[in-house]
């Protein structure tokens, strides 16, 4: 047990300066890097025993809840450094979030979940908020975003699973306050993560297809009075046979820190709002979300380091950084 802590420190101590030109990968050129990732700066590994770790989310009471899929959703106590099960099953919770009120908001997957986008209130309760449009049930609802008026913006691709499908397409979907479920756009071919600025007036989504030639690509879109969305925008097309951004944050300055790539490629890319290459942290396996938690503390979900002899497993990750 000692040998493997010393081994996890080791490799956070080196594995997140990414202040180096040669750090980031291919065409990726960031312009801000030192500023935003000071050149040692630790990336420590939290957790490691997930079978697949997503969708990380600060709590009102500050500690981080993250989906394993499998079909559990765990929370991490940085008071404590512990991690635990909050709740198992999940329904296959991806994506998570807190809403104002302090109540979970939650996409649940297919391949035996709940298809469902669901609410756990405060007093533990739970209860589905959207599992349908025009009647018919959602594909695979995967990411959220909130935003100041109350509406709930959540992707809805397949990527597994063999439940029949009611929908051909994959597109955002957006709640109102009210219940409303409305279809955003389908300006997309397979939504993944998603964003909604601070200012309300643009949705950022990760246009994530599994096909290698499809689209790989960070688009923005301007909302509309009614909550949809238009005026697409590609702020960064990582190209074919690539793997693109799963899950995404925004900082206070509304940067976008994107999970995505694999290989030599697998990291954080923090992109400004006209699609900026501003930094990038390079992780030991393929990202799958981020999100922030007390000021400064970016969490990562996303494969461990590889360990001799033993079955890879995912993991919750902790970057400090001076936002």
């Amino acid at each position: 047990m000692k040998t493997f802590a010393a081994a996890v420190l080791m490799f956070a101590a080196g594995c997140a300066s990414a202040s180096a030109p040669s750090a980031a990968p291919g065409e990726f050129t960031p312009t801000a890097q030192e500023s935003i990732v000071p050149p040692g700066t630790p990336l420590e590994i939290l957790w490691s025993d997930g079978d697949f770790t997503e969708g990380p989310a600060k709590a009102p009471d500050g500690t981080i809840l993250f989906s394993d899929i499998g079909n559990r959703i765990m929370k991490f106590d940085p008071k404590s450094s512990k991690t635990t099960v909050f709740r198992e099953p999940s329904g296959k919770a991806n994506g998570l979030k807190f809403d104002p009120q302090g109540r979970l908001l939650a996409c649940e997957g297919a391949g035996g979940g709940n298809r469902r986008v669901s609410i756990t209130e405060r007093d533990g309760s739970v209860r589905t908020l959207a599992d349908r449009w025009e009647g018919k049930r959602f594909n695979s609802p995967n990411d959220l975003a909130l935003d100041a008026r109350g509406n709930v913006y959540f992707t809805d691709p397949r990527y597994g699973g063999d439940e029949l499908r009611d929908i051909d397409f994959e597109g955002v979907y957006v709640v109102s306050p009210t219940g409303a479920v409305t279809l955003a756009t389908r300006d997309v071919q397979k939504p993944n993560g998603i964003l909604v600025s601070a200012d309300g007036q643009t949705v950022y989504v990760a246009d994530t297809n599994s096909d290698p030639r499809g689209n790989h690509q960070l688009v923005a879109f301007r909302v509309q009075t009614d909550g949809t969305l238009t005026g697409k925008r590609v702020l960064y097309d990582f190209g074919p046979d690539r793997r693109p951004i799963d899950g995404m944050a925004l900082d206070v300055k509304g940067r976008i820190y994107a999970a995505g790539g694999t290989g030599e490629r697998a990291g954080l890319y923090v992109f400004g709002t006209a699609g900026e290459q501003l930094a990038f942290v390079r992780l030991p396996g393929d990202p799958t979300n981020c999100a922030f938690g007390a000021s400064g503390m970016l969490y990562i979900t996303g494969q461990g380091p590889e360990q001799p002899g033993k079955p890879r497993r995912f993991a919750l990750f902790r970057l400090r950084l001076p936002t």
